[in-house]
């Protein structure tokens, strides 16, 4: 088993930063792929970024590209999220998801582990 949790969210003006970690606990996190989704009122979740277990491999979803940067810190057991020039559409419950199966089971939002959420909210 592996633990997630979130943290970082808040409120921010557009055009602002905010920079999301998801701590894991449990079975070795460095050799999961890891990705954050998320989910606004109303709508369905989405994929937003995944990395590779190695950090070597990362995907953006169209929307965050340019925006959002993916990483990790194996050492500490940590995924991230730098997100920049932050639009009022970002605005959702953030998600972190994990997978030993690998980037593509991760990116299809299947992944066998997910945290509880944080919350975004871009005010414009």
């Amino acid at each position: 088993q592996v633990q997630l949790v979130e943290s970082g969210g808040g409120l921010v003006q557009a055009g602002g930063s905010l920079r999301l970690s998801c701590a894991a606990s449990g079975r070795t996190f460095s050799r999961c792929a890891m990705g954050w989704f998320r989910q606004a009122p109303g709508k369905e979740r989405e994929f937003v970024a995944a990395i590779s277990w190695t950090g070597g491999s990362t995907y953006y979803a169209d929307s965050v590209k340019g925006r959002f940067t993916i990483s990790r810190d194996n050492g500490k057991s940590t995924g991230n999220l730098q997100m920049n020039s932050l639009k009022p559409e970002d605005t959702a419950v953030y998600y972190c998801a994990a997978d030993f199966r690998g980037i593509e089971r991760v990116k299809s939002g299947n992944g066998d582990y997910w945290g509880q959420g944080t919350q975004v909210t871009v005010s414009s």
